[in-house]
């Protein structure tokens, strides 16, 4: 005779370190922390300025909303509508320079040859520099008296005269433009190579054996495959630029 015993067993609950497992659970717990900080020191302050930027608030008196009356006389200025203008063109021009240099880099270095290392090495300097020791090397470069680029510009007859580049508002715009290209080329060039390097090298031998030109093989599959790397990069060098 076979006799069975019934045993009354609850469930135990579900430990909450198993929810990890999960990987909804996972990414909002590692992203918790980053948020926070990101909403305390960066988002609240944002928005907190651009409220008291529509108000009359001033420091120890409350004030009320006024619109965008603050911003009527600064809008009037000559002086702060050229310098907005002069900060959407130097960004502008800025990131053209730097998207297709840095492209053209990143393509050249994407091949096979030799010494490819030390000319990646070689490219990084910019970003290995110091940007104090860099910004004498420049400012030295730039000067109107001991330039080196007056004294190449005069020894192959270009120039008959010294040129003061940071003395005259276009040539000294033109000077940071060239000075911010040369620093932010770099950032494209690495990061539009390792871009690269992610799309198969069988796209292209496909194209090719259908009769794809270089070109075409670059606009139709290269460009597009590269076309989300390119945007982020784009994105962090406008920022970057405009708040330099």
């Amino acid at each position: 005779m076979a006799v069975t015993a019934v045993s009354d067993v609850t469930p135990r609950p579900v430990p909450r370190l198993r929810r990890l497992e999960d990987e909804r659970w996972l990414a909002l717990t590692l992203l918790a922390p980053t948020a926070i900080l990101l909403g305390l020191f960066i988002a609240y302050p944002f928005f907190e300025g651009v409220l008291l930027s529509l108000t009359n608030t001033r420091v120890g008196v409350q004030g009320g909303f006024v619109g965008l009356k603050n911003f009527d006389k600064i809008w009037s200025d000559s002086i702060f509508r050229t310098s907005v203008w002069n900060t959407f063109w130097y960004t502008g021009v800025t990131t053209v320079f730097k998207l297709a240099l840095g492209l053209w880099l990143a393509m050249l270095l994407n091949r096979n040859f030799r010494g490819k290392a030390m000319v990646r090495a070689f490219i990084l300097l910019p970003f290995i520099i110091p940007t104090v020791l860099s910004t004498f090397a420049w400012k030295w470069m730039f000067d109107p008296t001991f330039s080196v680029l007056n004294w190449t510009l005069f020894q192959l007859g270009i120039i008959t005269q010294r040129i003061n580049w940071l003395g005259d508002p276009d040539l000294a715009m033109t000077s940071i433009i060239i000075v911010n290209i040369w620093r932010g080329v770099p950032f494209f060039a690495i990061s539009l190579l390792a871009g690269l390097q992610t799309i198969s090298p069988e796209l292209q031998e496909a194209a090719a054996i259908d009769g794809a030109r270089p070109w075409q093989r670059f606009w139709h599959v290269t460009w597009p495959l590269l076309l989300p790397v390119t945007m982020v990069v784009v994105l962090f060098s406008v920022i970057q630029t405009f708040a330099d």
